[in-house]
């Protein structure tokens, strides 16, 4: 048996050695050396050998495919063709020539995952190049996300052992047949249905390591999401195949007629015509397949399907000129002949794609040309943002916007045009055109806050109705579209600055875990809830106390039609016991708690309302992350915890020292993140200002000089995954809040925002500092010591306080002092003074204890 796969092994390898050499040569001019890679495997009896494969991954010097935790380096577009294709495995059929391998049998595993005790069929057979494994997960990423688990690689080697276990049982030569055949199919076979067909056609039973029958039904499940698309998709590409069809043969006859000069080509009288029209159609449309061109809709034809065309056809061609030099009967047809398809192939497909583009956008969807309906508007902003606004308003007539024209500060774009629309000039200029638009569009984005500042300046002065853009980004992720184009808001006047993530670390991070976030329905959680969302966890359990705030981020996410499983629950972190029944339920293994009460004035009337949720439901959280083993907890706290001077800084810095301490223990990483006000949250000032703009004013300000650290609920929830991923525990992160803002300054350009002019049309008056409240807004301190982390706006906060100092206070909230002492703000005040040392009320005697008693007419 082995003498005979030696013998089938070398036949094969001669057979496809020109397949072998061209795929080689394609590598060597696509990737650069070294072509093959090498890596230890571990073969019979434990004997480790050397296994070849075609490179895939971007060269780092290593022969190690797995990264850390088992996570694939990073593929090149070359090697993710090769692997879809298996042609990165022909070199193994050297290994089948050497001894090291057979054709059908457990696929080798690296050294470092395989031990006597599980891989002990390895006594008795040489692992294969195919097999049940190797079957069913050919796409193992797809295979991943129907299995939930903490270590999904080694959950995946589990199976991978069973099966391997499995074959070993029932191995004999009829089941390698069938597993030839099944091999053979699977590279035809849709990723779609794959998984579901081949654990059907492999009968395999159901094993005390995994359940077959669960993963076909959640095969079944995910096949089914696609069932209405897939009728769409269906009728589509059978037109696209058609059209390729009579493309080719169209491509191929025309060559011929070329090359003989529009004579009866004399090849049509020597050769096998139907087996070379079949040899064509067959390759031709293989190559098309692999290369997706199949995969998108004609009328959105981009310049990346062009350039998927010109590599099809590049390609098939170079396999036909293999085919014909070795096949009898083809070796007569030229190299012209060929050379002419190739030129033909890639302009008619790629005419018939565009066409049909040009069709669909020009005839079946004409744009409105009546100029009456149409705004003429004038772009700001030649970049990413403004090419996409224009490209939609050119596309789109439903936006009856009309542009003329871009203006853009830099130089060398002046002249230049972007899609028939001349680059005019700089912003000074404006000016100069007023005559030719009706609204200025605004598309910079991510324009630093100064700049912003400038450009609506520049527009208020020619009296100009102005927006600014959402950016692409934005439109593409279905939070903004074209047809909501907004009005200046007092968020865009922060800058939207880019911020730089480590995607791949939060990936890591996030990617296939079960996630808890308290507070999901405020502005925080809520924007936490739509990031995690992003990075595909296993489940997110969002829980708030709020209906309303719950089912609107309930319905969002059901409006953005997300695959990952959402599981709202309404509750309250005060309660031990229905929190305690939710970490046995979903067993989270990352918390980000956003719970808290945030609003100052009303908690330094009823601070136990504060200590109850803010420090109660803080140890609440803690004691079952701890009990239940979760990875990481991520505190959401507040710049107020710096030195508190009210009761809403003094509980969170509670909080704070409640992580801490748990830190000390257990197998949890508590982490907390600080930071200041969200400009577009609920809470915030911004909504308070427009309510009394719309009632004629006046706009209430509690001191001129009163000034706070703004930035964006986007921003914010960026910053804390980011800081969560980082974090290895015991860390307050402080995130970078920008230059503080002064609220007079918000107040003036929500006013001129709304069409008013302050002061003339809307009166600000100043009615002084409320409980609690200071002017001026810290978000550092001389006291502590700061040091960088590894993101440039995230820093780590060292407070002067001892580990010893950290478990007495935590032990004594934990032992419950703060309990009891309901309705009586000057116990809890002294309480909370003598817990938080920093903690220095600003008004101690502006807020009165709180009497609860039953008015006269209550009693009667």
């Amino acid at each position: 048996m082995e003498l005979t796969s030696r013998i089938t092994a070398v036949l094969l390898a001669i057979l496809l050695l020109p397949l072998l050499l061209l795929v080689a040569l394609i590598s060597l001019f696509i990737q650069g050396l070294p072509i093959i890679f090498i890596q230890p495997r571990v073969g019979k009896n434990f004997k480790n050998f050397n296994i070849y494969k075609f490179r895939t991954i971007k060269n780092n010097g290593s022969n190690t495919i797995l990264g850390h935790n088992g996570e694939l380096l990073q593929i090149t577009r070359w090697g993710k063709f090769l692997r879809k294709t298996k042609i990165d495995e022909l070199p193994q059929l050297l290994n089948v020539i050497k001894g090291d391998m057979r054709f059908i049998g457990p696929r080798p595993e690296v050294p470092e995952f395989v031990s006597k005790d599980t891989f002990s069929f390895l006594n008795d057979i040489k692992p294969g190049l195919s097999g049940y494994s190797s079957i069913i997960f050919r796409n193992e990423s797809e295979i991943l996300s129907m299995i939930d688990s903490e270590d999904p690689y080694n959950n995946i080697l589990n199976i991978k052992l069973a099966l391997d276990n499995y074959y070993v049982t029932k191995k004999g030569f009829f089941q390698d047949l069938k597993l030839v055949g099944i091999t053979i199919l699977s590279l035809f076979t849709p990723k779609r249905m794959g998984h579901y067909l081949f654990i059907k056609l492999l009968k395999i039973e159901n094993s005390d390591n995994f359940n077959f029958a669960e993963i076909i039904e959640k095969a079944r499940i995910k096949i089914s999401k696609h069932k209405e698309i897939n009728k769409n998709d269906s009728r589509n590409i059978r037109i696209m195949i058609l059209s390729d069809i009579i493309t080719i043969l169209s491509s191929f006859i025309i060559a011929t007629f070329v090359y003989s000069n529009f004579a009866i080509p004399e090849l049509y009288y020597n050769l096998d015509l139907n087996f070379i029209i079949y040899t064509f159609l067959a390759v031709k449309m293989s190559s098309y397949y692999l290369f997706g061109l199949y995969k998108g809709m004609w009328r959105y034809t981009a310049i990346s399907d062009i350039f998927h065309v010109f590599n099809a056809n590049f390609v098939s061609t170079g396999i036909l000129l293999i085919l014909f030099i070795n096949i009898k009967g083809l070796e007569n047809l030229t190299y012209s002949i060929l050379f002419i398809d190739f030129i033909l192939s890639i302009g008619i497909t790629c005419f018939t794609r565009i066409g049909v583009r040009l069709i669909y956008s020009h005839l079946l969807n004409p744009k409105s040309y009546n100029i009456n309906l149409r705004k003429r508007v004038i772009l700001i902003g030649a970049g990413k943002t403004g090419e996409f606004i224009c490209r939609e308003l050119l596309n789109n007539s439903k936006h009856l916007m009309d542009p003329i024209g871009f203006l853009d500060d830099e130089k060398d774009l002046k002249g230049k045009y972007i899609h028939r629309r001349k680059v005019l000039g700089k912003v000074s200029d404006l000016n100069d055109f007023l005559n030719d638009f009706d609204e200025i569009l605004i598309c910079c984005p991510n324009a630093p806050r100064k700049q912003i500042f400038r450009l609506i300046e520049k527009c208020k002065s020619i009296g100009k109705s102005y927006r600014i853009l959402p950016s692409p980004d934005e439109m593409l992720s279905g939070k903004l579209s074209l047809n909501e184009l907004k009005e200046v808001s007092i968020l865009d006047l922060l800058g939207n600055n880019e911020i730089e993530l480590d995607q791949e670390l939060i990936r890591n991070y996030i990617h296939g875990k079960r996630i808890l976030i308290t507070g999901a329905g405020g502005s925080t959680g809520a924007e936490l809830v739509r990031q995690c969302l992003r990075y595909e966890p296993a489940l997110l359990v969002i829980l708030d106390n709020n209906e309303y705030s719950l089912l609107k981020i309930e319905r969002e996410i059901l409006s953005e039609g997300s695959n990952v499983l959402v599981k709202p629950l309404l509750t309250n972190v005060r309660d031990l016991d229905i929190l305690g029944k939710v970490f046995n339920e979903y067993e989270p293994q990352i918390v980000f708690h956003a719970a808290s009460y945030k609003h100052v004035s009303m908690q330094e009337s009823f601070p136990w309302e504060a200590i109850e949720t803010n420090v109660h439901g803080t140890k609440n959280l803690v004691k079952l992350s701890q009990q239940h083993s979760v990875e990481k907890f991520v505190l959401i706290s507040t710049d107020k915890a710096l030195n508190p001077i009210n009761i809403m800084g003094a509980t969170k810095r509670l909080a704070e020292v409640i992580c801490q301490g748990a830190n000390q223990s257990f197998k949890t990483r508590f982490m907390v993140v600080r930071f200041g006000n969200l400009i577009d949250s609920n809470r915030s000032i911004i909504p308070i200002f427009k309510e009394q703009i719309r009632s004629g004013g006046p706009v209430t300000i509690t001191d001129p000089n009163m000034e706070r650290y703004f930035m964006s609920s986007s921003e914010a929830a960026q910053l804390i995954l980011q800081s969560g991923s980082i974090g290895k525990g015991g860390e307050i992160f402080t995130l970078d809040m920008g230059a503080p803002i002064k609220i007079i300054d918000i107040a003036n350009e929500l006013i001129r925002l709304s069409g008013f002019e302050p002061e003339i049309d809307i009166p600000i008056s100043f009615i002084g500092a409320r409980a609690g409240e200071d002017t001026i807004n810290n978000n550092k301190s001389n006291e502590y010591s700061y040091s960088k982390t590894t993101h440039d706006r995230i820093l780590q906060i060292h407070p002067e306080i001892s580990e010893n100092k950290v478990n007495e206070i935590s032990n004594r909230i934990m032992n419950g002092e703060l309990v009891g002492h309901e309705f009586d703000n000057g116990i809890l005040r002294s309480i909370l003074s003598s817990l938080v040392p920093e903690y220095q009320p600003l008004n101690k005697d502006q807020v009165e204890p709180l009497v609860l008693k039953i008015s006269p007419k209550a009693q009667a």
